[in-house]
């Protein structure tokens, strides 16, 4: 398979060694009141994400009436009524899209979203997006990813509950459209996830499997997780965001509330930084250090001109601006050229 490893999205850079794209998915944490959207499009640009993402669907387009909330929706959100009843709470319209894509350009914010059908693509094509995020629950709905690719924009996919067959169905589907900017983000579909399910080393094995840019999509409490993904190469990160973990809704107890998101853009910035490069050498601002840390071989007594210098007669101490310690052994033995004083530094031309 054969995916770009760099890529453009906005005036972002996309790739390895380029800066990590933070994604706040306000999703619909808004639920479903559009001032809270623009709230949350404030949050995440007060601290400084890339983008900020919702969730673009048609409740009766998405799902068929009746359906049972899943464990982790009733955990908090209650038994009352069924996963239909919750989603059509969380639809947005077209107007309110428009109403948002324009107010994030405003505040100067990537606005993106996850279309979970194609006139839902379509809604978000048109409104200028400049990528797409498909969900881990549409990986295996070749016909949307198809239409999604084939926008020939780049795509973000989720690979929650995936396999790697299963992923790799997918890649061969996207790549069939002829694009091939894509990014996969590790993931695990639970809200949130036990620790031992995270399992973030799987990231190293979709890059060697897809030969895709990798991330990681988040769901877990807090933000340890998601600086760890980055320390680990992922290339994106997504993480939700609300103003109160503990509000009623699908996905508030596994978001960052807004400080938190200012800490892990922080972070994220701070560990690019300390990632560096791969070369293994002395920095500029080791090189005083190396003479105050370093040692040297030293007379350890005063020695005449024309003395065998005795392994007594010397020793290894501070500063690291003479011989190293290897060539002690050298010393050892020679006959000094020069009186040496105690404490001085033994050098070859005085041997």
């Amino acid at each position: 398979m054969t995916f770009d490893h760099d890529i453009k999205i906005g005036d972002k850079a996309v790739g390895k060694g380029k800066p990590v794209f933070v994604i706040a998915e306000a999703g619909v944490n808004h639920d479903g009141d559009v001032e809270k959207a623009k709230k949350l499009i404030d949050v995440a640009v007060a601290a400084k994400a890339d983008a900020v993402k919702f969730q673009t669907f048609k409740t009766d387009k998405l799902i068929v009436p009746g359906v049972p909330k899943a464990q982790y929706h009733k955990r908090t959100t209650g038994d009352k009524g069924d996963f239909t009843q919750m989603l059509r709470t969380l639809e947005l319209s077209k107007e309110d899209h428009e109403v948002l894509a324009a107010y994030a350009k405003k505040k100067g914010i990537i606005f993106m979203s996850t279309p979970f059908d194609e006139d839902s693509c379509d809604l978000l094509f048109d409104l200028g997006v400049p990528l797409f995020k498909i969900d881990s629950g549409n990986l295996n709905n070749h016909q949307l990813v198809r239409h999604i690719a084939s926008k020939q924009l780049p795509v973000i996919i989720s690979t929650g509950m995936s396999t790697l067959g299963e992923i790799e169905e997918t890649c061969n589907v996207f790549l069939s459209t002829g694009n091939k900017k894509l990014i996969l983000l590790h993931c695990t579909s639970n809200y949130p996830p036990a620790l031992e399910d995270v399992n973030l080393r799987a990231m190293e094995t979709m890059r060697l499997a897809f030969g895709t840019l990798v991330g990681y999509s988040d769901h877990t409490q807090g933000i340890p997780v998601t600086l760890a993904a980055v320390a680990l190469g992922a290339v994106a990160i997504e993480k939700h965001i609300t103003f109160d973990r503990n509000a009623p809704g699908p996905d508030h107890l596994a978001s960052v509330e807004p400080d938190e998101l200012k800490a892990l853009v922080s972070g994220v910035r701070m560990i690019e930084r300390a990632l560096g490069h791969s070369m293994k050498k002395p920095v500029e601002d080791e090189k005083d250090v190396i003479a105050a840390l370093r040692r040297s071989v030293v007379s350890v007594a005063d020695i005449a001109r024309g003395k065998v210098i005795t392994k007594e007669m010397v020793a290894i101490k501070r500063p690291g601006t003479g011989l190293a310690p290897k060539f002690i052994d050298v010393v050892i033995g020679r006959t000094a050229r020069v009186d040496i004083k105690k404490n001085e530094l033994i050098t070859f031309d005085k041997i």
